[in-house]
């Protein structure tokens, strides 16, 4: 298992590394629409939690379905 605790330079490479292969760039209209749906005053961190994960949750829900009909065909 990989230890990054205290080594910034080695957690550093990684995070590089998982956005290069991943390429976790989204679009700035698919950010603010994202921002939005899930922006909350009440909270302290500025985001509705429950929402968020439900958000998340629904969209792996449905990755989940569009895998099992292509492992199907």
């Amino acid at each position: 298992m990989l230890n990054l605790q205290g080594n910034n330079d080695i957690k550093y490479i990684f995070a590089l590394k998982v956005e290069k292969e991943m390429n976790l760039e989204v679009e700035d209209d698919k950010k603010e629409e994202i921002g939005n749906a899930i922006t909350s005053a009440d909270s302290p961190v500025g985001i509705d939690a429950k929402k968020t994960h439900i958000i998340i949750i629904n969209k792996l829900i449905e990755i989940e379905k569009r895998l099992d009909k292509l492992e199907k065909k």
